[in-house]
């Protein structure tokens, strides 16, 4: 398959090779593809990856969606969120919020797993040559030359898109690790799917509890399941911490107990809880993208909106630009995304201190601030980039 490709860029006006085929990596293929290039994709990974965790999607893909030409698509795949519930430290309901009422206007706010929006963007189309990685990136300022594992000699591109996570390799290639700054919450979670709940539909909740923090979130014919506690706690073993979040609830009772009953922790997806910052978005003709750039937090749920997001922006400045202005139009596009990339980054931080902290009086001050703070203004960072959303620099379709 990757042969094939190869063939394929070699006419394109803009060669490029895009490194990752998680969220950000597809979507930039994608728009690439429709507006007539042929990207190279690879990514380390088998073709039958898990379908790792849930996403809670804000209205901020919409637009992204419909240049993909995807956008009924993901409405079969995705569920509505319509409603947001939070529960105290002892489990009892405390607040919901009508996510409808509040982000209508905007557009669909909407459930599904990272594997489903996956297939999503898959169905934009183009191959991915699976279990391959850059060996080797060198640039001498008029192209970049990638070696590919298992491929033999190195291949010239226009462009070298690093969107392979957070722990991005390629992004080490080219940028010192100094540059690069990471946010350890000290906090670890895993992630497990039960069956679907109809009274919990559309209903996304998360009990702040103390000391731990538990999420559930509808997807299509599944609902997720998000358990976190310090590192250490993860790390004594699943029956242990379930044992000790049951000693620090009064009578869970119903869908919590349900939660709390079939979660097998062992078996799901764990996550640790750090993110990272990229001080360098572009380093030459080698662009970051989606986590390889800023990696997010769970807890604001806009980590993969971002991602599409800014995917969707460089596609924009790309495109129809001659081989020489890439470096140009990479510092162009770090400008213009950059500064709500790093504002809803620092948001998920801010929450992140809040949810996973420990100490008698967190949970005191959160239970207090989740009854008297205003439904509007507990949304304020999110609708603000909703309110804020940027223009595409160019069409991506003609």
């Amino acid at each position: 398959m990757l042969t094939e490709q190869l063939d394929a860029v070699r006419a394109d006006s803009l060669r490029v090779l895009v490194v990752g085929a998680g969220v950000a990596g597809r979507t930039l293929a994608g728009l690439l593809r429709r507006a007539g290039l042929h990207p190279v994709v690879v990514d380390r990974s088998a073709p039958d990856a898990g379908t790792g965790y849930m996403l809670a999607m804000m209205p901020l893909v919409d637009p992204v969606l419909a240049d993909l030409g995807v956008t009924d698509t993901y409405v079969e795949r995705s569920v509505p969120l319509r409603r947001y519930r939070i529960r105290d430290r002892a489990g009892r309901p405390a607040r919901e919020y009508p996510m409808g009422e509040l982000l209508d206007r905007f557009g669909d706010y909407r459930g599904l797993s990272r594997g489903a929006l996956l297939d999503v963007l898959g169905a934009a189309g183009g191959p991915v040559g699976h279990r391959i990685v850059p060996r080797v990136i060198d640039q001498d300022g008029a192209v970049v030359r990638a070696a590919l594992a298992d491929h033999g000699e190195a291949v010239e591109f226009d462009l070298v898109v690093a969107a392979d996570g957070m722990h991005s390799a390629t992004r080490a290639m080219v940028l010192p690790e100094e540059r690069v700054q990471e946010f350890d919450t000290g906090w670890s979670s895993w992630v497990n799917w039960l069956d679907p709940d109809p009274e919990f539909a559309d209903l996304g909740e998360e009990l702040w509890g103390d000391g731990f923090f538990i999420g559930t979130y509808p997807v299509r014919d599944a609902l997720g399941v998000i358990v976190c506690a310090p590192r250490a706690r993860i790390d004594q073993g699943p029956e242990r911490l379930t044992g000790w979040i049951r000693s620090r609830l009064r009578r869970p009772g119903g869908h919590l107990e349900r939660v709390l009953a079939e979660t097998t922790l062992g078996a799901g997806y764990r996550w640790d809880l750090v993110d990272r910052r990229a001080a360098d978005w572009s380093v030459g003709r080698v662009a970051l993208l989606g986590d390889a750039a800023a990696g997010f937090l769970p807890t604001a749920g806009i980590g993969a909106c971002m991602a599409m997001e800014s995917a969707w922006m460089l596609a924009g400045h790309l495109r129809g630009i001659p081989r020489e202005r890439v470096p140009e139009a990479l510092r162009a596009y770090e400008r213009a995304q950059r500064p709500r990339v790093e504002a809803a980054q620092r948001n998920s931080r801010q929450l992140a201190r809040l949810v996973f902290g420990e100490g008698w009086w967190l949970p005191v001050v959160r239970d207090t601030a989740t009854r008297v703070l205003p439904v509007r203004a507990a949304l304020g960072p999110i609708r603000k980039l909703l309110n804020t959303r940027p223009p595409v620099p160019v069409p991506l379709s003609g």
